[in-house]
């Protein structure tokens, strides 16, 4: 691990986040809220140390940067053919996540591999098959669509949690653990409206331990 002497200093960004409000509800993605929440977590990257990185670190946030976008493009295409809350909300929160890993890119120097990309365009070709498949999907029904949301969720936890046992940059750390509570709010909302359309899911990447606790549980506080 690096320096552990930084770990004061991450605590007390966490502290200072807490008192200024960094965190607000994931459901709430606009306005003053919205862009006073980025700015705050802005700050709060900066202010941790910058830190040398792995290739693995390197690797985990090329692939993050992409994965939030598949995120944000899905959403925003079933949104224009469903026009349904949910997907217009969470699209807005998955584009705070995207800027958020931008900000690692930028402060470490590191290409972006989103650059002008469009909606739907991607460089990971995994990534690329990946969009063409939940899109198709989604677009079958809006329960569909929804089920579609869930896995994204789904995959994000299992991905940021399995990305996390290779890091140890407290900027990243503070990153990740923040796109954490927001993909387990974005899976309390998905699974609340397959619920509501006489739907179910079961979870396809982490645990049904874990996803039971995490429907069983209120929304959190984070960005």
């Amino acid at each position: 691990m690096k320096n552990q002497i930084f770990k004061i200093s991450l605590l007390a960004v966490l502290f200072a986040a807490s008192i200024l409000g960094v965190a607000c509800s994931k459901n709430d993605t606009s306005g003053t809220k919205g862009q006073n929440n980025s700015s705050n977590l802005t700050a709060s990257i900066l202010a941790l140390p910058k830190e040398s990185l792995s290739d693995a670190e390197i690797n985990s946030v090329l692939h993050l940067r992409e994965e939030e976008k598949l995120a944000r493009d899905v959403y925003y295409t079933l949104n224009l053919k469903y026009n349904a809350n949910v997907f217009a909300n969470i699209k807005s929160s998955e584009e705070s996540h995207m800027d958020a890993i931008l900000q690692i890119l930028n402060k470490y120097a590191i290409p972006d591999p989103v650059t002008t990309n469009g909606i739907g365009v991607f460089k990971n070709n995994d990534l690329q098959l990946l969009y063409n498949q939940l899109v198709e999907k989604g677009n079958l029904s809006l329960l569909d669509a929804y089920k579609v949301g869930a896995t994204i969720e789904d995959l994000d936890l299992f991905d940021l949690k399995d990305h996390l046992a290779v890091i140890d940059n407290q900027d990243i750390i503070l990153v990740y653990n923040n796109l954490s509570k927001g993909s387990r709010n974005h899976m309390r909302s998905f699974y609340k409206n397959i619920v509501n359309s006489n739907g179910t899911y079961t979870p396809q990447f982490i645990s049904q331990t874990e996803f039971d606790g995490i429907i069983n549980s209120s929304m959190e506080t984070g960005f």
